[in-house]
């Protein structure tokens, strides 16, 4: 197709081409759109390598164009205009070292090439830093994972059914179109009689629009079919800087955080880990708006990412002096009170954790209960709370860090106290607040806990319980206990045994306000953003039976189960 040129209000005149193809090293096409500013010169590149059809890039496009960049947005292997098979992460570090070294060569370009986007666009993003590629210069990957196992496709073992399948679904429609395409052909039916019995459409097995997914299913523990594409298992090998850009409500949170703690200790060069900088905002997936769930986080809670991965840019690629050069290299949204901050360091150094013991009298039970939190440890001798999990009711998600079809799932903070209410859920609470009390940081849960079955899942989520009776949901997590010891290797229980266990609740940043109560709840299940636990120990891909687990919480003087925060001195 021939380019096209649009004028610009500011800045450059910006050419389009589009379709543009480039070979990848194994013989497959991969197409993309080209927005240059029309000028005499090189310039550097910012290159996004997406799933989601390279046209959605060219807002953005045309404005970095516009101010001087070579931006490239192209369609990866398997995915509309590009050819070849999708396959979620297989192809993306050949792919993407193939592609930055082809846009390091184009007559326009300086041999600078930085890459942007998120979710699955910030894989690529990683996934291609981690091949070295000579002319990549900078990465910015906005709410994207460490591990596509854990934090991604599962969580403490579990699946993370909701989002694994609605990714799925999203992606299908693409792969089915292709299919559709490929299969119209009416000759192959051409001879067929009656005429009412012609097909239509030539079947194919549906199983084929996503064997990604079942592969998933195939490999719930931690194996060589995850470890070739884990990031932080290769830190070393990234030798640039990297923004990394998160958000509290976000689904990969703890990825973001990890690769940036990760990558400043074990990154291939001094450059590379002296170059990491971290923005976390609130909603990521959950939303950018001021308003996510049911909160209202304030008029300067949105960010515009990509107003600061430009400055970022300007100033690594092409030597502006900017803020950029001159800010700390943390900056989070702090919520509670609402307002940025600038750190020099993640996590905060000056933070110090505290352990809020679980106390109870046994009744713990739904929000009617005698739960409570507190900083000193129970002396009594035998204290615990129990319930009964049925995976044939499952505890329902309600909010939190969800993505993607949020018309059927939103995402975000929303009232828990219908959650709260349900007789399998223990609910501990502190007193109220004389003053504020900021938690900012990773949050974990220590457990000391037993079962009645072979295998079951605790969860565990940080709430912020309002004088008004609002319960705001913060961060939660769970832990299938068949991996409470490694993702790589299963151990059921023994039933009536108790087992001290660690569930990771990734992190956040909220001053709970006076009047304000800490919460915490215990539970067996988050569904469905969590697949349900059985409870047999039967393998969970084609497990279809059913049984009741009687699940018991033990915080008493020889099991101290406690909520361990990261609190902030005032």
């Amino acid at each position: 197709m021939l380019p096209s040129t649009l004028s610009a209000a500011n800045g450059y005149e910006v050419t389009i081409e589009r379709a543009v193809e480039t070979k990848m090293r194994d013989g497959i096409v991969l197409r993309a759109d080209i927005y240059s500013p029309k000028a005499d010169g090189q310039f550097p590149v910012l290159l996004s390598r997406t799933p989601y059809d390279k046209r959605g890039g060219q807002h953005f496009g045309e404005t970095a164009a516009g101010r001087g960049y070579v931006v490239i947005v192209q369609d990866v292997r398997g995915r509309y205009t590009s050819d070849g098979e999708w396959y979620p992460f297989k192809h993306e570090s050949a792919d993407g070292y193939d592609t930055i070294e082809w846009a390091a060569t184009l007559p326009y370009s300086n041999g600078k090439v930085g890459m942007f986007g998120g979710s699955y666009v910030g894989a690529t993003q990683m996934l291609a830093a981690i091949a070295h590629p000579p002319h990549l210069a900078g990465i910015c990957p906005v709410v994207t994972a460490s591990n596509y196992h854990d934090g991604w496709t599962y969580q403490g073992g579990a699946f993370e059914q909701w989002f694994d399948e609605s990714w799925t679904a999203g992606l299908a429609e693409d792969t089915l179109n292709r299919r559709i395409r490929d299969n119209n052909n009416a000759m192959v039916s051409i001879e067929k009689l009656p005429l009412s019995s012609f097909p239509v459409q030539n079947p194919f097995p549906y199983a084929e629009l996503a064997p990604y997914f079942f592969d998933w299913l195939a490999h719930p523990a931690y194996d060589d079919f995850w470890k070739q594409w884990s990031i932080e298992d290769h830190h070393g090998q990234i030798t640039v800087p990297v923004f990394h850009m998160g958000a509290w409500y976000d689904i990969f949170l703890g990825g973001t955080l990890r690769n940036f703690a990760g990558l400043k200790v074990r990154a291939g060069n001094d450059a590379a880990r002296h170059g990491q900088r971290l923005l976390v905002s609130v909603g990521g997936h959950a939303g950018d708006e001021p308003k996510i769930g049911e909160l209202d986080f304030g008029p300067s809670s949105p960010v515009d990412t990509d107003e600061v991965m430009l400055a970022w840019y300007d100033n690594i690629l092409r030597g502006v002096s900017n803020d950029a050069r001159q800010v700390k290299p943390v900056r989070i949204f702090v919520m509670g009170k609402n307002l940025w901050r600038d750190e020099d360091d993640w996590p905060l150094a000056r933070a110090k954790n505290i352990r809020y013991y679980l106390r109870s009298a046994g009744r713990a039970q739904s929000l009617r209960g005698d739960g409570t939190l507190s900083p000193l440890a129970t002396t009594v001798k035998t204290e615990s709370d129990e319930y009964t999990y049925d995976p044939a009711d499952p505890a329902r998600t309600r909010g939190g860090q969800l993505c993607c079809d949020h018309a059927h799932m939103p995402a975000g903070p929303f009232d828990q106290r219908a959650i709260e209410a349900r007789s399998d859920v223990l609910v501990y609470t502190t007193p109220a607040l004389q003053t504020d009390l900021e938690v900012t940081g990773p949050i974990a849960v220590e457990l000391y806990v037993r079962s009645s079955a072979l295998d079951t899942d605790f969860t565990a989520k940080l709430v912020d319980f309002w004088p008004n009776g609002f319960a705001q949901n913060l961060t939660d997590g769970i832990l299938r206990m068949r991996y409470r010891n490694s993702q790589e290797k299963t151990e059921l229980m023994e039933p009536g045994k108790v087992y001290k266990i660690t569930i990771d609740l990734a992190a956040t940043s909220n001053v709970f306000l006076a009047g304000h109560q800490l919460r915490l709840e215990i539970s067996s299940s988050n569904f469905p953003r969590f697949d349900r636990n059985l409870n047999t120990g039967e393998e969970q891909a084609h497990a279809t039976r059913m049984v009741k687990a009687v699940n018991t919480v033990v915080h008493d003087r020889e099991h101290p189960s406690a909520l361990i925060l990261p609190i902030v001195p005032q």
